[in-house]
């Protein structure tokens, strides 16, 4: 299939759209639990098969393009040359499993390492945001109005449980500056959150499919995604990275680097 932008967007909307009908029925059926690292991180028997459906839908469509994705059907990608897809079949699985509801699934896009398209579905509420730097950034059909530019005072912020718990890299600080912390168990509701202005700041470690969709859409929609460190983000590689409003993610990252 021909790489297009409209073409590529329109491939993951509809993928993504079979995705979500299949996991609302997905969340009434008894589900197979086990564990990856630890009791909390979660994985089930419907992450596997989403993951499968997900991938040979693009094997079929751009069989050219290599894989990264969550739970081992993808490749083994080396290289950010050509066409790459990252997949995260569900995203918050533990909300998945725990609540039914608050949990995605998403499918970034990059092309010679480049951001081209994301998407991301918010399963229970039927949303799909999708789009990219060069094509605009949608909720289903409407395109999304930009998020305000706004500072850390004025704004509510996501920071990952154990670092704010933990104080690491000086996160409490960043909490105090802000309007108050949120945490949400998915990445993929948090990106929903900063491209609807409903937050200013996301700051976690994030595997390279927690963080593909989600990055392509913010810098879409003019927010920023910065590593911690602020030199280039790694897509083959987990790190703490921070995503939000210009102003914000310049604010945040002296603190970090003011850390003990």
């Amino acid at each position: 299939m021909e790489i297009t932008t409209k073409g590529i967007d329109e491939f993951v909307v509809n993928v993504l759209s079979e995705v979500g009908r299949s996991l609302i029925i997905d969340t009434t059926k008894n589900k197979l639990v086990d564990t990856k690292k630890n009791r909390n991180d979660l994985v089930t028997n419907f992450d596997k098969s989403t993951e499968q459906f997900v991938v040979s839908m693009i094997k079929e469509a751009y069989p050219e393009a290599t894989i990264v994705s969550e739970e081992g059907f993808g490749d083994d990608v080396q290289s950010m040359d050509g066409l790459v897809f990252f997949v995260d079949p569900i995203d918050g699985t533990m909300n998945f499993v725990k609540r039914g509801d608050d949990f995605a699934s998403m499918i970034g896009v990059y092309l010679d390492g480049e951001p081209f398209i994301g998407g991301i579905i918010d399963v229970m509420r039927k949303k799909i945001f999708h789009g990219g730097p060069n094509y605009g950034i949608f909720c289903d059909n409407e395109k999304i109005n930009l998020p305000e530019n706004k500072a850390l005072i004025d704004g509510l912020i996501d920071i990952s449980a154990p670092m704010a718990l933990n104080n690491y890299l000086n996160t409490q600080e960043v909490v105090k500056n802000s309007s108050g912390l949120r945490v949400y168990g998915s990445a993929g509701i948090i990106f929903e959150h900063l491209l609807l202005g409903k937050e200013v700041m996301y700051m976690s470690y994030l595997a390279p499919w927690d963080l593909a969709a989600g990055r392509v859409l913010c810098e879409g929609a003019g927010l920023r995604v910065a590593s911690v460190d602020d030199t280039p983000v790694n897509m083959l590689k987990s790190q703490v990275v921070i995503a939000g409003t210009q102003n914000v993610v310049s604010e945040v990252l002296k603190t970090v680097k003011n850390c003990d």
